[in-house]
């Protein structure tokens, strides 16, 4: 991978191509995003670097703790604000970091733009999808319905059985049954790109992604293409 960038799932619309045909798009706000850590095999054992989205809105507090922390911002802690520092740019929302197989083309500070991918080119998307709450297997996992004819009773909906009582007297890890549905990190790969906006930094990717409006998403070079 050589591509990636850190963005925004504004919604989903359609367009039309040359010849009518409408297209069901995702629209994202990707970056800017500025480089604040690069890593090489010399100094942490991996090459990747690592990308901030998204200014944070600083609040001060005078007298905070001491006259030490006077002017200090006060809704980011310490550790984070000499890691911000050091790279000499402005805190920001959201970190993540892509493994790459050549960093050299990356240095701390760059700005990377919705213009670094191209029309046409494949990628793979990466978002929390929406939680559902507590959810029954119906819903979770695709059962069917048992039998709703005679001897059922108000069960037709429920799990069955999860497992023999004398032989293994256990139930097996990851059998499923009900509990939190969604709310997980989920990857579409090889959605196309339909359209981009380099003026307003927005992509247009064919299909849907995970997560509701508002979330943030990786967009990354698509492994498979």
């Amino acid at each position: 991978m050589q591509k990636a960038i850190i963005g925004k799932k504004i919604g989903m619309t359609q367009i039309f191509d040359d010849i009518g045909n409408v297209i069901p798009v995702t629209v994202i706000q990707a970056g800017p995003c500025v480089v604040v850590q690069k890593k090489t095999v010399e100094s942490d054992g991996y090459d990747s670097v690592q990308m901030g989205f998204g200014d944070i809105k600083l609040k001060y507090k005078k007298g905070y703790r001491s006259a030490k922390f006077d002017e200090k911002p006060v809704n980011i802690n310490l550790p984070m604000q000499g890691h911000f520092a050091k790279a000499d740019v402005a805190p920001k929302k959201v970190l993540r970091e892509f493994c790459f197989d050549d960093v050299g083309a990356y240095n701390v500070g760059d700005i990377v733009k919705a213009d670094v991918f191209a029309q046409g080119e494949k990628v793979d998307v990466t978002g929390i999808s929406k939680g559902k709450g507590y959810a029954g297997v119906i819903k979770r996992w695709n059962f069917r319905r048992l039998k709703e004819s005679h001897g059922s009773g108000p069960v037709v909906r429920h799990g069955g059985s999860i497992g023999a009582c004398s032989d293994p007297s256990r139930v097996f890890k990851g059998t499923k049954m009900a509990g939190h549905l969604g709310c997980e990190k989920v990857t579409v790969q090889n959605l196309e790109i339909v359209k981009i906006d380099m003026e307003n930094n927005l992509i247009a990717v064919k299909g849907a992604i995970p997560g509701a409006n508002g979330g943030t998403v990786e967009i990354k070079q698509s492994v498979k293409a």
